[in-house]
């Protein structure tokens, strides 16, 4: 129902099929990628400054966590609710008002005294940012014809998320230098940058009331689901893994999104259209971001106290040494459109996932005086060129086949299969440090901690490899019957030439 005022309004079309790239397309298109750039470079400043949080405010390492999985709850919990916002209510409208609640959060964030109003600011934070990611992406792909145009811009949706993490990287350890603080202020004012562009860039998208409604009971459940899961997850440590809390806190995980799927089977106007998730390229890229976004938002944390707390590395020296995946991704990322229409999403996503696992299985080398530039950089440089290859195909692959009018929930299930995952994958990690490492002080010891926590990340990475090749076999299928209709076709074709030439003879 809503049409792509972004194209009537900006631009003109050459054909039905492609668009004219003018100056104001660009700077809309830059405008709405600032996002996943604010995005990338929040969460890269916070986990630079973890370690010094923790000091500054005597957070043990099990509550040290919840700052960066606060922030991932707010976003995955409601993202649904913001793409289905953003569809009823207008993108622009949503962008906006999200962006602005976004940026007055952020700097308020800085002042908190107590690591439960740390923790709670950035959750709200989370939940800004849930409505303003799906309303960008939405935005994007409704602008965007499927094909080359919409690769193109969704290439530089992920070089703009690759630039804010490496940026992110480099201010948050020059920034936790000076104080941690500086770290949640930044984003701040970069969000009112982006806020006074956008009013002037992106045109006006208006509410669609034959939509429906909103699905409260839905949005209740979902984020009931996932809070009680990654809490348990959480807790185990302390609690015991079969403890009555552990045990309680899964059955409810269970419970309400059992609940979720049940509301939405029955709802009139439901979070999420259930049938929409019968395309399995849709399944298969939500399956597989969930595992590449926790495999990493772990990895960095491992990699950020080992670097910090055994080889005694300093914040700025530790972004440093995170820096070159994001500039790989950067730099790679405006080229992956064009591989992925000449190759498909398809074999990108099967290659960025095993340069996933073969660069998490290098980081098991690691010793308690190893070499940065022989084991840590190989890791590194094997994650950026992942990212750089695998992200833009999955997010290709997330909204192809989508019709307009549900692009927000695509976009909005996108995103939190994400944030779930990192949130999910954070909570199992840092479980599994906090248990080995209790009472540890020597720097073997902490090794001890560390080395199964990467092994766990190397076998989430490996579950996305394997979704990833289901896919490679699926696209096998399919081209096999694609090159049958295609031969039968040609062979009716055949026949009906001959009917016409016999009698004439």
């Amino acid at each position: 129902m809503q049409s792509s005022l972004l194209v009537t309004q900006t631009t003109h079309t050459t054909s039905p099929d492609r668009l004219t790239w003018d100056a104001r397309l660009w700077g809309a298109l830059l405008v709405v990628c600032g996002v996943i750039f604010l995005d990338g470079l929040d969460v890269s400043m916070v986990g630079m400054s973890l370690p010094a949080i923790g000091a500054d405010l005597g957070v043990p390492l099990s509550s040290l966590q919840w700052v960066v999985t606060g922030y991932v709850l707010g976003y995955g919990g409601l993202l649904l609710l913001g793409g289905r916002t953003a569809d009823l209510l207008g993108r622009r409208r949503v962008f906006l008002i999200a962006l602005a609640v976004f940026a007055v959060v952020s700097m308020l964030s800085s002042l908190a005294t107590n690591p439960e109003l740390l923790i709670a600011a950035r959750f709200v934070k989370g939940v800004a940012a849930a409505f303003t990611a799906p309303a960008a992406l939405s935005i994007i792909t409704t602008t965007f014809h499927e094909g080359p145009d919409r690769n193109r811009a969704l290439s530089i949706f992920t070089t703009c998320a690759a630039s804010g993490f490496s940026m992110g990287l480099i201010l948050g350890g020059a920034l936790t230098e000076v104080g941690w603080r500086w770290t949640f202020l930044m984003p701040g004012p970069v969000a009112l940058i982006v806020f006074l562009f956008a009013l002037k860039l992106i045109p006006n998208s208006p509410r669609d009331d034959s939509a429906g409604g909103y699905d409260v009971p839905g949005a209740v459940t979902v984020t009931a689901g996932m809070l009680s899961l990654v809490y348990a997850v959480v807790g185990a440590e302390h609690a015991g893994w079969v403890s009555l809390q552990t045990i309680g806190l899964f059955v409810l995980a269970v419970a309400m999104l059992t609940t979720f799927v049940l509301v939405e089977r029955k709802s009139k106007h439901p979070l999420v259209r259930l049938g929409i998730l019968r395309q399995a390229p849709l399944r298969r890229a939500n399956l597989a971001i969930l595992t590449v976004f926790g495999a990493y938002v772990a990895f960095q944390l491992i990699g950020t106290l080992y670097l910090q707390n055994l080889l005694g590395w300093s914040s700025f020296e530790t972004a440093l040494g995170f820096l070159p995946a994001g500039l790989l991704v950067a730099t790679l990322s405006p080229q992956m459109g064009k591989l992925a229409d000449r190759i498909g999403t398809e074999r990108m996503i099967v290659a960025g996932m095993a340069l996933f696992v073969a660069g998490y299985a290098l980081s098991l080398r690691i010793g308690p005086e190893s070499a940065y530039f022989a084991t840590v950089f190989p890791t590194i440089m094997l994650i950026g060129l992942g990212f750089a290859i695998a992200f833009p195909a999955l997010n290709i692959q997330a909204t192809s086949g989508v019709a307009d009018h549900e692009q927000g929930l695509a976009s909005g299930l996108f995103n939190t299969s994400n944030q779930v995952g990192g949130a999910i994958m954070l909570a199992v990690v840092t479980a599994v440090i906090s248990s080995q490492s209790a009472g540890v002080t020597t720097a073997a010891g902490m090794l001890t901690a560390y080395k199964p926590a990467l092994a766990v990340v190397t076998g989430i990475a490996a579950v996305g490899l394997l979704i990833g090749l289901t896919g490679l076999r699926g696209l096998r299928a399919r081209r096999a019957l694609e090159a049958q209709e295609a031969a039968e076709l040609e062979a009716v074709q055949r026949e009906l030439s001959r009917e016409e030439v016999t009698p004439a003879a």
